[in-house]
């Protein structure tokens, strides 16, 4: 994740990015919370969701999934 943030830090610096934000929460149903790694606003005008993962739990399986079925969003996984 460390490695990921400077990555962005230089392309905002680059002009590629606008801005980013970190650990940025989607709150589900049944009180469930997922908090995504990186939200980054691109200077093309998309929008992505980062999430750095080294092992994906079930836990984190599931969350994704219930994210991206609530949200018209889809996480990438770096």
């Amino acid at each position: 994740e460390r490695q990921r943030y400077r990555e962005l830090k230089i392309l905002k610096k680059k002009g590629e990015i606008l801005f980013f934000l970190r650990q940025v929460p989607f709150h589900l149903e049944a009180g469930v919370k997922y908090v995504c790694d990186f939200l980054i606003f691109w200077t093309s005008g998309e929008v992505t969701i980062e999430d750095v993962k080294g092992v994906k739990t079930d836990m984190y399986i599931l969350k994704k999934k219930m994210v991206e079925a609530t949200y018209p969003i889809t996480i990438t996984e770096v």
